[in-house]
């Protein structure tokens, strides 16, 4: 029985536009997570997340999640958050509509200072933001949650950072405009640089997508 050298590993390169307060976005990402899992033996990934905003205006003080959710969606806002719930239970998570939203500016300047240290440590800090914001009634405009996520993934220098509120707003800024203007919704993913895909898919449908994208 001879040994047969091992087959190298094909490169997946994943550019995904996500905003920290779109459930969607972390339920895609669960997704992907389970998916790269399946298939790691075949490929190597390269993450990188970019900003998209789906309420640039929303205030930066925080208001009530289900208080701004009527306003926005009105008698819509509670079978929403009924399908939430359920869709969150299949990726073995409790959605919760409690706590405060607001603007995510502070939260895309922290995952873009992230992507300077290191791109898994940026996938694991999109990771600590979701959960604690929808599963932990986390305030993603709260610098200390904001801090706590940065230290669980070994982030450095992330309060120095995030002090300075100009501190990779240009960054974010020009990324908002440059990668996600044309994108009308998230999340968006964008394989090896052409293959493109949008809402939180199956993990079979990104299985798929890394073989036709690789091949």
């Amino acid at each position: 029985m001879t040994d047969s050298a091992p087959s190298e590993k094909k490169l997946v390169r994943i550019d995904i536009s996500s905003d920290t307060v779109c459930p969607w976005c972390f339920v895609g990402k669960k997704n992907l997570d389970k998916a790269i899992a399946a298939s790691k033996d075949k490929y190597n990934f390269e993450i990188k997340w970019h900003p998209f905003q789906l309420s640039p205006d929303a205030p930066k003080e925080g208001i009530d999640k289900r208080e701004y959710y009527r306003r926005k969606f009105g008698s819509r806002s509670e079978q929403m958050e009924a399908r939430m719930i359920e869709v969150f239970r299949t990726v073995g998570l409790e959605y919760s509509l409690s706590g405060l939203t607001g603007n995510t500016m502070d939260s895309h300047r922290l995952i873009y200072f992230s992507q300077q240290q290191d791109l898994d440590k940026q996938h694991e800090l999109v990771e600590e933001l979701g959960l604690g914001y929808f599963t932990q009634r986390k305030y993603i405009g709260d610098h200390e949650f904001l801090l706590e996520s940065a230290a669980k993934v070994g982030i450095e220098g992330a309060e120095e950072f995030l002090k300075n509120p100009n501190n990779g707003l240009k960054e974010v800024e020009d990324e908002l405009k440059t990668y996600s203007g044309n994108i009308t919704g998230v999340p968006y993913y964008v394989i090896n640089g052409n293959h493109k895909l949008s809402g939180a898919q199956p993990p079979e449908v990104f299985l798929r997508a890394f073989q036709v994208a690789t091949s």
